[in-house]
């Protein structure tokens, strides 16, 4: 398992849910939501930086065939923008498929309702998406997903 506190995003249409682990690699923790919009790449890279990450870990949303639709391509030119803003950390991309019907799950079991469900369930997300990653490193001895460096034509496939 590799050392460093790493970020787990969630990318939604209106926000981004952002979760941290500690620097072991043990356990993903809620940290913001970051309004889409103006500003969001620089908070992110604030937030990296402030976190001193050493990797950030976003949801890539496919179908439950494992294909890719619009959503998908809207992540991963998002992903190649927020690439540039905080090269050299890299940004990896990981299967996010049903994390929000969890996070959801988990949130309602906890009480929470309405409004304040959809305050945190892109949080609540981030940390599934996370937390899927740190556990999938632990288990097979390599991180999952894909890995974006500065640039969308140099990703690699893991």
């Amino acid at each position: 398992m590799r050392n460093g506190v790493r970020l787990g995003l969630d990318p939604g249409d209106a926000r981004i849910g952002v979760a941290r682990c500690d620097p072991s690699g043990i356990i993903a923790t809620p940290l913001e939501t970051v309004p889409r919009g103006k500003g969001d790449l620089a908070r992110l890279a604030e937030l990296v930086a402030e976190e001193d990450a050493v990797e950030v870990v976003m949801g890539l949303p496919r179908s439950l065939s494992g294909g890719e639709g619009p959503a998908a391509a809207r992540v991963r030119v998002f992903a190649a923008e927020l690439a540039r803003a905080i090269a050299p950390t890299p940004v990896r991309l990981v299967d996010e498929r049903l994390t929000t019907v969890t996070a959801e799950s988990m949130l309602r079991e906890r009480g929470k309702k309405g409004q304040k469900r959809r305050a945190v369930v892109d949080m609540a997300a981030a940390v599934v998406i996370l937390q899927h990653a740190l556990d999938a490193e632990r288990a097979r001895g390599e991180a999952p997903g894909d890995v974006l460096t500065d640039a969308p034509d140099e990703e690699t496939h893991g």
